[in-house]
Order: structure tokens, then C-alpha cells, then sequence
């Protein structure tokens, strides 16, 4: 293997990924540690929200994180195989066509659905454990829907619209209540009644969510009856047939959508590893180690090696997360076998989560020469979704229902999309729970969901993109750029600020002129004046036209006076051609004197107003194309603030900002040029180091280099 030391991870789960990044962090400058994760898909599962795209909430993307977009630019290698078995002794992952040596391995492949040895339920019952499961139940779900409008038979429609769900754990409750969520929107759709429509939860135990408190249980089976799901406690099942299921007390429920949620085990792939199970059982195999086979119903035999099924399956591991068989080799997450106060540890994230953070730590260590790290849970909750507007929790020592314990659980997942996959994955998540949410399934409706088409913007456009040419033109015309003449933007800094390029002599030449122009209006009032009185050849008539114009003003006065009075009394009560700030008032004084006087004054004036120029005229272009909308309508937005805040910015104006926030909506796309250019520069940027590096992709990442 030379100098390298590869460190090798099996499954791109919960315990997998935390494991693959905390060490892709830890040795990003390390070029003799090789990190590769092997996983069959080319994408992480969010297995917790695997319910939204059964029950049709949300779309199946929102589920599937890609890795090229989790690992970015990271040292971690992504490989898409699947591995059939390992070689501990050789070192070697082998699958059907390629062998992956290693110094460490971390075995992180999941679990899997447990039917407990009942008879019939592996055949004739769907589960909800992988990407698949969740899409194949959903478009199961739309095309029984589909075929029941037409059934006439009141027996047979009723088996059609009767949807059972096996398990009143975390999984079979959330399921259920996106199912009857579901109910109300495909009777809508079909033209169904409602009252057609059975969604039945069938549990052994006599209570549902037996990990919660008696008082959050409560709660859930109170909002379960009240939306009319059935619930069946203390009500095991004891077979299936295509169509039936059958109960302990002989009686049976005719369903074509049945799903098993009553349990998980370790995976397949675990068990058929030579790795010590852990002990929960006394059924031991001769080829089994004398620590136990954790409660396995079967134990097959093949002739070159064994396949082992049954209740667990899942591999003893000790505080350290190592393999009590090999010191390298580690296990995280579900397939793992480890008991904590006199407990298995439960088959959730955060055990995933926890697990994989001491095992990355120990590898670090060995490879380092650093102390070890040993397991201890931290545990911070539970939480159970019924539907997309209920939830009750029980997280961070806080029990919360109904909206706020909702947004518990959305605030959680963020926080784990945040560190997975950065800001952007979190964007995405908000999108397709918030924005892009239908049928107002979340826990504020329909508010924000509306998505305007762009053509209905595309007035708009270019209206806007014409005011921002005009603007550029008319600083044209009123010699912005005949430099010549001086600066155009001395009204942007506060008196006595002298831009740069403008002289003291310009200054002063500017102020005698201003004085010439004085003295020469005053002598001409007074050669006026002093003509008047000379030519004015009869005294008598002038005095008697005086007294005439002193009647006729005294007469206009009255009713100046009185057209004032009404005038007052109609007066506008928001004059909207003031400015939003005041010249002279506090805000438009601080801007000036931090930002425009301390920064912009020191660009020549001639750069600072072609740049004034050059922008707007820019700006109306692009919007007016619809070329690049999104910069140039941030560029609108900020520019319109400057003036703004410079005070230069009237009431009536304001719509230029409220319209550039619409632009940035995408208005570009219909009838503009972002329609080709946007694609384009997106498959550019996503395939660039920075983008992968910092998490800041456009959608989804197109290549990785």
C-alpha cells in the first residue's frame, strides 16, 4: 500500500457520511491519508423524511442529497460499487468486480426491515426503508386511487381504498398521518368521499409510540382519531395473503395497501460478515462465535458460505466503535451491536451520529499516536410528524406540540443539512418543505407558496429597465460626462468635500462666477427701474393706475387667502415627491460622511460619474433583455439604497426597489436571454473548486474535477 494509509467506509448512511467528512477534515492537508466511501447509490438518503415522498408531500428529490454535492471538494473519493464481502485478514473489500484494500475500515451498511418470521408479510406488505420503498408506495398509492373511481363493486372499492399500516412506532405514525393528509387531497382530486376512505394502524403493543410520554402519546392519538384514522392496539399480526391481512383474534382486514413498519434489523450485508454478532439470544449456530447470534430466527446454510437472517444481525462492537474482532475495523449506525445501561442502543441518527463521531476520532488517534475516545449517548430527544401541521417532541428537556414542536423538527433538519451539505442544501430543504409545498401541507398553509409565472413580470421588466436607461441618459444630457464643465455629483457629498479631480481654482473660478452673475442681475434691476421711472410721461395716470393694482391685489389677496383656506383643508397628507430621508437629517448625514465623503470622494470625479452612468444605463439593458436579471436587479437594489440613503431619493420612487425585488425571482427567463445564458453559466459555476469547496452550487453540482 506504500505510504498511504487508506481508510475505507462502507455505506453513505447517517454513520458513514459524519465519519467521511469528520476525517476529511481533519487530514484536508494530509496527502498520505486516503479517505473513500463506497456506497451502491450515488446519493445520501435522509431516511427520517422518507414518509413525506410516500405520502406525496413532498417531491423524491427533497430526500437524496448527491455526493459529488455533500463531498464537494473535499479529499473524500466517492465510489459507486456494491461490496459483496470483506477480507479481514487480506484487508480487502471485494464486490463483483473490483478489490478495495485498506488500513481502517468503517463498516456503516444500515439495517433492514424485520418481519419477526411472520408468515406472508415479506411477500404481500410494502416497507419503508430505502429511496424505492417511499417512491413505489407513492405511485402505488396514486394508481389505487385511480383504479377505485372506476370499481362499482361497493366490496372490492372498499378493499381499494383501505390503507394499513403495521407498526405504531416513530415510522408507522408519520406515515400515516402523510397518509391522511393524502386522503383528503386525492378524494379532491377523484371526487371520492372522504368517508370511502379507511387509513387503519394496527400495533401489538397496547399503546402507540411506546418511547414517548404517556402524555405526548396522548396528544397524537387524540389528533389521529379526530382526523378519523383507526388505530388497533394490543392487536398483533399474525399472516398476510395477497389482499388479507390477518390478525391474532381471527379476524381479518381486506386492504391492496398494506406497509410494515414494526421493526428493523441489522442489514443482510452484516450478517454475512465473519464478525462476532452480539448476544440478545440463545439460538446459536456451530459456525456462529460463542458470543450469540442477537436473537436470530434462522440460521442457512449454503455451501461456501453462510446467509444469516433473522431478528438483528448486528455486529459487536466495543467503547471504542471497534470491531472486538479487529482493532481496525470500525462500525457505526445501525449494523452495530453495543450495549449502554444495560440497553441495546437504539437504531436512530443520532446513535448513528454519535457513533461514527468516536470512530473517526479513533482512527485519528491510531493513525496519530493520540488518546482514544469511548461511546457515551448524548441524546437530545425524540420528536414524531403526523402529517405536515402536527408534531409532538420531547428535545432538549422542551415538550412541545402542534406548530412549535413542527418547527422544532424543521429547525433540526436544518441544522443537519448545514453541516452535510452547507447553506445551499438548506435552501433547497426550505424550498420544497415551504415554498414549493402544495395543498398548504405545512404548518403555514399555503402562505408563501405561490409562485408567479414570469410573463406576468415581463411588463415590469422592461418598464423598469427603460426608467433605468432614461436615468443614464438624462445624466448624459445634463453633462455628466462633459468633464470639462466640472464635477455633476457634488450634491452626493457633504459642503466642502471636494471630490477628487476638482481643483481649487475650478472651485473658486466656480464661486466668481457665481458673483459676477450677481452684480450683473442687480445693475440691470437697477438701470430697469431707473428707466421706468424717467420715461413714464403722465404722473397722474400712473398714480391712478397704482391705486387701481393696490384695489385689484387687496382683491386677489381675498381670494388667495380663501382658495388657501380650502387648499388646507384638502391638502395632501403624504407629499410623496419629499425625499424618504432628509438631506440634512441624521441618516442621510451619517451615510454621506461615512460612505460617500470617506470612500466615493476619492475617486476622480470623471471615473465616479461614467461609473453612475455606465451602471444605469447597464442595468436598464440587461433588465430590458432580461440578460444576467438576477445581478441586475441586486445592482437596482443597491444603487437605489445609495440614492436612498443619500436623500436623494423621492417616495414616488420607491417602486424602483420593490420591482427589482420581483426580478430577482427568475423574470429573466421568460422571453429574456437568461432563458440560454442562466444553464449555461450554472453548469460552469457548479463545476468550479470554490463552488464544491464552500457548498455554494446552483442546484446541484454538474461535475467534480
Amino acid at each position: 500500500m506504500g505510504d498511504t494509509k487508506n481508510i475505507l467506509i462502507i455505506g453513505g448512511g447517517y454513520g458513514g457520511i459524519e465519519t467521511a467528512k469528520k476525517l476529511a477534515k481533519h487530514y484536508k492537508k494530509r496527502n498520505d491519508i486516503s479517505i473513500t466511501l463506497i456506497d451502491r447509490n450515488p446519493f445520501h438518503t435522509l431516511m427520517t423524511e422518507l414518509h413525506e415522498v410516500a405520502g406525496h408531500r413532498v417531491e423524491p428529490d427533497s430526500v437524496r442529497i448527491p455526493f459529488a454535492k455533500i463531498f464537494g471538494a473535499s479529499k473524500v473519493k466517492v465510489i459507486l460499487d456494491s461490496i459483496e464481502t470483506v477480507d479481514f485478514k487480506e484487508q480487502v473489500a471485494i464486490s463483483a468486480t473490483n478489490r478495495y484494500p485498506y488500513d481502517y475500515l468503517v463498516i456503516g451498511s444500515g439495517a433492514e426491515p424485520e418481519f419477526f418470521g411472520v408468515p406472508g408479510i415479506k411477500e404481500n406488505a410494502f416497507t419503508l426503508w430505502s429511496f424505492d420503498d417511499s417512491v413505489k408506495i407513492r405511485h402505488h398509492i396514486e394508481k389505487t386511487f385511480e383504479k377505485a373511481i372506476a370499481i362499482q363493486d361497493p366490496k372490492l372499492r372498499q378493499k381499494m381504498l383501505t390503507f394499513v399500516v403495521a407498526g405504531a412506532g416513530f415510522t408507522g405514525i408519520e406515515l400515516a398521518g402523510e397518509f391522511l393528509e393524502w386522503r383528503d387531497e386525492m378524494c379532491k382530486k377523484w371526487l371520492i368521499s372522504p368517508d370511502e376512505v379507511k387509513v387503519i394502524v394496527v400495533e401489538a403493543l397496547p399503546t402507540i409510540l411506546p418511547i414517548l410520554e404517556e402524555d405526548l402519546r396522548a396528544k397524537v392519538e387524540t389528533y389521529l382519531k379526530k382526523h378519523q384514522v383507526e388505530l388497533k392496539t394490543n392487536t398483533p399480526i399474525v399472516g398476510a395473503e395477497p389482499g388479507i391481512v390477518k390478525l391474532k383474534d381471527g379476524s381479518t382486514i381486506e386492504t391492496e395497501t398494506f406497509v410494515w413498519t414494526a421493526g428493523v434489523q441489522g442489514c443482510h450485508f452484516a450478517g454475512m460478515l465473519d464478525l462476532t454478532k452480539g448476544r440478545c439470544g440463545n439460538r446459536d449456530c456451530e459456525i456462529m462465535k460463542a458470543q450469540g447470534t442477537c436473537g436470530l430466527a434462522d440460521c442457512k446454510f449454503k455451501k461456501e458460505h453462510r446467509d444469516v437472517s433473522g431478528k438483528k444481525g448486528r455486529i459487536l462492537v466495543n467503547a471504542e466503535m471497534r470491531s472486538v474482532d479487529y482493532q481496525n475495523v470500525f462500525l457505526v449506525g445501525d449494523n452495530i451491536w453495543f450495549i449502554e445501561n444495560n440497553k441495546p442502543l437504539p437504531q436512530i441518527v443520532e446513535t448513528a451520529l454519535q457513533t461514527a463521531d468516536v470512530a473517526a476520532h479513533n482512527i485519528a488517534a491510531a493513525l496519530d499516536g493520540t488518546p482514544v475516545k469511548t461511546f457515551k449517548s448524548n441524546y437530545h430527544g425524540f420528536m414524531v410528524s403526523v402529517g405536515g401541521k402536527y408534531a409532538v417532541s420531547n428535545a432538549g428537556g422542551m415538550k412541545l406540540s402542534g406548530f412549535f414542536a413542527m418547527a422544532m423538527k424543521h429547525l433540526i433538519n436544518l441544522h443537519y443539512l448545514l453541516g452535510v451539505a452547507g447553506i445551499n442544501q438548506c435552501w433547497e430543504y426550505l424550498k420544497h418543505e415551504f415554498l414549493n409545498m402544495e395543498h398548504h401541507r405545512n404548518i403555514v398553509r399555503g402562505f408563501g407558496s405561490y409562485r408567479t409565472r414570469g410573463y406576468w413580470l415581463l411588463p415590469l421588466r422592461l418598464w423598469l429597465g427603460l426608467m433605468w436607461v432614461i436615468e443614464g441618459v438624462n445624466k448624459i444630457g445634463e453633462g455628466w460626462l462633459a468633464w470639462s464643465t466640472g464635477s455633476k455629483s457634488t450634491w452626493m457629498f457633504s459642503p466642502g468635500v471636494q471630490q477628487a479631480g476638482t481643483t481649487v481654482a475650478q472651485a473658486v473660478q466656480s464661486a466668481a462666477a457665481s458673483g459676477a452673475d450677481a452684480v450683473a442681475a442687480a445693475s440691470e434691476w437697477v438701470e430697469e427701474t431707473a428707466t421706468a421711472v424717467v420715461q413714464s410721461p403722465h404722473p397722474v395716470y400712473d398714480a391712478v393706475a397704482a391705486a387701481s393694482e393696490q384695489v385689484a391685489d387687496t382683491a386677489g389677496a381675498a381670494v388667495s387667502a380663501g382658495t388657501e383656506a380650502v387648499a388646507h383643508s384638502f391638502r395632501k397628507i403624504w407629499d410623496l415627491s419629499k425625499p424618504i430621508f432628509n438631506p440634512q437629517g441624521v441618516v442621510a448625514t451619517w451615510f454621506r460622511t461615512t460612505f460617500m465623503d470617506g470612500l466615493a470622494s476619492h475617486i476622480p470625479f470623471q471615473a465616479f460619474q461614467l461609473m453612475v452612468v455606465l451602471a444605469e444605463i447597464a442595468i436598464g439593458l440587461a433588465l430590458f433583455g432580461g440578460l444576467f436579471t438576477w445581478w441586475a436587479a441586486a445592482a437596482s437594489i443597491v444603487m437605489c439604497f445609495v440614492f436612498t440613503l443619500s436623500g436623494m431619493f423621492a417616495w414616488d420612487q420607491v417602486w424602483f426597489i420593490f420591482a427589482a425585488f420581483l426580478m430577482l425571482g427568475g423574470a429573466g427567463r421568460a422571453f429574456g436571454l437568461d432563458c440560454w445564458v442562466v444553464p449555461f453559466c450554472k453548469k460552469w459555476w457548479n463545476g468550479t473548486r470554490f463552488a464544491r469547496k464552500h457548498y455554494l452550487y446552483l442546484d446541484n453540482p454538474s461535475k467534480k474535477n
